[in-house]
């Protein structure tokens, strides 16, 4: 029973998240790919918003939730709030790596679990004690991850791994080392950091909507019907060229259908299910997988070349990163024996507090 209960709240939660992170490399890569052969990212964004709409819209009629907490117009405008956020990423996200790589996205993306830890302080949802530990780790990893983004940013380095002189179709448009190349570099990541802070706020939005009305499936269709509403006058108007609408039988219809399936309908399900189990800073400790993946992707599907400032502010970032990990590991071991504790103060004959006088109790070091 209790290996059971272990799968299902923690195994199970790790491996899922991993599996997200992976498709989501994955489709960084064959967006990357796409592109370089002519797809719009405004098409793009559509179509996996209207694929993916299509493929929830029966899921929530096939595994109905019972008890669930009346609908409210509230909630509604949460969820639109959601569908607008979402949006705006991805449009960050997708121009962002059509002016850089994969590789430079998933390096930036370590950036996630800093700025939820500050969304999370400016939303009081994280408490600061100046002169606890855990407190000082969250903060120095912070100053560290963001540090190590700004190194992959501004720093490109000389060529570890070099572009493939064999794909010519898939390198950059600019000459590498050229002036235009280096301000696209710099466009590119400035455009992933907008995406990364957009991600966290996505992350407490979506964990408060859970809180009022916890069914995924629902959740999740509302928000990709919200996604398909205002990506399609936005993405119309912009890519006004009819012939860009038509998809060809090649690398950009199988990138589209893989956003569909793999990345507006598997991970945002995987993460919102994520967000209500586990809740938003878990998630985004996730985000550092990335980079290994989307290296070797990169170098061995698109050709790309690997800078000496990527793997230098990777390393930088993860860090930062694993420094905010170790003082949320503390964090939950220290809440978790203070509340065993007083849950055993109260068992007993001579009770430690009056449970009817405490509504909740704080613990910082």
């Amino acid at each position: 029973m209790a290996a059971g209960s272990y799968f299902c709240k923690d195994a199970l939660p790790f491996l899922a998240m991993v599996a997200a992170e992976c498709t989501n490399v994955g489709l960084n890569t064959l967006f990357k790919a796409a592109t370089l052969r002519g797809l719009s990212y405004y098409v793009f964004i559509f179509f996996s918003y209207a694929i993916a709409t299509l493929l929830l819209l029966p899921l929530p009629f096939i595994f109905r939730q019972r008890g669930l907490p009346t609908f409210k117009l509230s909630l509604l405008y949460r969820i639109f709030l959601l569908g607008v956020i979402g949006f705006l990423a991805q449009l960050c996200s997708y121009k962002g790596i059509e002016y850089s790589s994969p590789t430079l996205a998933s390096a930036i993306s370590n950036l996630v679990p800093a700025f939820t830890f500050i969304l999370a302080v400016i939303f009081r949802m994280e408490i600061i004690a100046l002169r606890s530990s855990i407190t000082q780790a969250k903060i120095m990893g912070t100053i560290v991850s963001i540090s190590g983004a700004l190194v992959v940013l501004f720093y490109k380095g000389p060529t570890i791994i070099s572009a493939s002189s064999q794909s010519p179709s898939l390198s950059l448009h600019s000459p590498p080392g050229s002036s235009q190349d280096n301000w696209d570099w710099v466009i590119g990541g400035l455009l992933l950091t907008a995406e990364y802070l957009l991600l966290p706020i996505w992350y407490i939005v979506q964990s408060q909507v859970m809180k009022m009305y916890p069914a995924e499936l629902i959740i999740v269709l509302l928000n990709n019907v919200c996604g398909t509403i205002v990506s399609a006058p936005v993405c119309l108007i912009a890519e006004g060229n009819l012939s860009a609408w038509r998809l060809r039988p090649d690398i950009t219809l199988v990138a589209v259908i893989y956003s569909g399936i793999f990345g507006s309908f598997f991970s945002t399900v995987i993460h919102t299910w994520g967000l209500h189990l586990k809740g938003p800073v878990y998630i985004s400790n996730f985000k550092p997988l990335s980079i290994a993946i989307a290296a070797a992707m990169s170098v061995i599907f698109l050709g790309d070349a690997l800078y000496l400032g990527s793997v230098i502010g990777a390393i930088i970032l993860s860090f930062g990163f694993y420094a905010v990990i170790w003082a949320k590991a503390k964090e939950e071991s220290s809440e978790y024996k203070c509340y065993s504790s007083l849950e055993s103060s109260l068992d007993g004959k001579t009770p430690l507090l009056d449970s009817n006088k405490v509504e909740s109790v704080y613990i910082i070091e």
